[in-house]
């Protein structure tokens, strides 16, 4: 008798968790199907480059004024020289403070356009979670390394379908 009731308590818990629904999902394949997230990406993008763009014409103009410098250093006198590298010197710093900021005011706008549709991907795996009974939906991108066919349902088409019920 109390090796049934020693077995019953073993397995008990193990019947408990097969009950149990899992799901998974890739919510980078997700959100990379949303039309917000490639609206957004794209302004990213745009904005990127053009901060790149504006970073390539003062670097080019830096480069230009060390070449000339270069040349001409043999020729100059100390004071001239002296002025020549505290000029070169601003320029260089004004060159690294702005590239800090452009990399500060990209991770902004990145932040500020992809908050609300993280928010929407995370409100629709919840509906898919409460909706399906599920005790934890796992997200696969995070590398996860496996993930039983049998005890958890890849939840992603409820996912995108939850997506398209929320426009």
């Amino acid at each position: 008798m109390k090796k049934l009731f020693l077995m019953l308590m073993l397995f008990a818990p193990l019947s408990l968790f097969a009950q149990q629904k899992f799901g998974h999902l890739d919510t980078q394949s997700v959100m990379q199907a949303m039309p917000e997230f490639i609206k957004a990406k794209g302004e990213v993008d745009a904005k990127q480059k053009e901060k790149e763009d504006e970073l390539k014409v003062m670097q080019d103009e830096f480069q230009r004024k060390v070449e000339e410098y270069q040349k001409t250093q043999s020729t100059m006198n100390a004071t001239k020289q002296k002025e020549t590298e505290e000029s070169l010197a601003q320029m260089q710093q004004k060159l690294q403070q702005t590239f800090n900021d452009s990399q500060q005011e990209l991770a902004k706008l990145s932040q500020e356009k992809m908050q609300p549709i993280t928010t929407k991907l995370v409100n629709a795996i919840k509906a898919v979670g409460k909706a399906g009974n599920y005790v934890y939906i796992m997200d696969i991108s995070a590398g996860i390394p496996y993930i039983s066919d049998t005890l958890s349902k890849d939840v992603t088409a409820e996912v995108k379908a939850q997506l398209n019920k929320m426009k």
